[in-house]
């Protein structure tokens, strides 16, 4: 990926019809090669932001521009062409095995009545090697455990072959290792050139990938900038409401945050 695919959220509003905005005059701008972590406490509009985003839903106010263009002006396949999304659960309905799952993911780059060819398969199972689940591949999906189901969520995304890949909470259902995993498959996409979004309760993931932040605090006050000019102890303690602190380990080449002892 060569040309910077840029993706500007304007002045964005959300309110569910009759319950006031959820968040309000949120602005910032996802780019290829770069990585954004959504913060946020429970309930804050984490995921609807994201949904905006992926175009499932419509903002109350404010517009989002992909390239200039304007998304509501859009076709669906054209958006799907530049923006993949990896929901935090998502159960098909049909028993698909693993393999014919990953593969839909090059939907967008099919005809309307063109069924998926040898080259499709090929990206599918590249996808799913670079998650490293292709012993996955005949199994149903609908029988492989959560965490297996969210890797193989990402690696249907990649095979659809986007720009930008949003994420809601893709490690939430991964054991310490798989989290780890998933972590460095993120900061690999980046390095290829995609732009990647997660949200995560998690704020010690955004340290470890020194990613940039979209930050809500508790009265759903905005932030962005990059992991050191938002997160300090105070903001943290504004976000999650109790105290958490930010250390330097110089040993392992990063700062942590961590709680005091219970």
């Amino acid at each position: 990926m060569k040309e910077e695919t840029k993706i500007e959220v304007s002045e964005l509003s959300y309110a569910y019809s009759g319950f006031k905005e959820l968040f309000n005059n949120v602005s910032f701008t996802i780019k290829t090669g770069e990585v954004i972590c959504i913060l946020g406490p429970n309930g804050i509009g984490k995921t609807t932001l994201l949904n905006c985003i992926a175009n499932l839903i419509t903002p109350t106010k404010g517009r989002i521009l992909v390239d200039g263009k304007d998304m509501n002006k859009m076709s669906p396949q054209d958006i799907a062409r530049t923006i993949g999304y990896v929901p935090q659960t998502i159960m098909p309905s049909f028993d698909y095995e693993v393999l014919e799952y990953v593969v839909t993911g090059c939907a967008p780059r099919l005809g309307t009545f063109e069924r998926p060819k040898d080259e499709h398969y090929s990206i599918a199972r590249d996808a799913m090697s670079q998650m490293k689940i292709s012993h996955l591949s005949h199994k149903a999906y609908t029988k492989i455990s959560g965490g297996e189901r969210q890797q193989v969520s990402i690696a249907r995304a990649i095979s659809q072959r986007p720009k930008i890949i949003l994420m809601d909470e893709p490690t939430a259902h991964l054991d310490c290792g798989n989290q780890i995993k998933v972590l460095k498959i993120i900061k690999e996409m980046a390095r290829k050139g995609y732009g990647v979004v997660f949200t995560t309760h998690n704020p010690d993931q955004a340290l470890l990938l020194k990613t940039k932040i979209a930050a809500f605090d508790r009265n759903g006050n905005f932030s962005f900038g990059t992991y050191r000019e938002v997160l300090d102890e105070g903001f943290l303690r504004s976000m999650y409401g109790i105290d958490l602190h930010l250390y330097n380990i110089d040993e392992i080449g990063r700062s942590v945050c961590i709680a005091p002892a219970l």
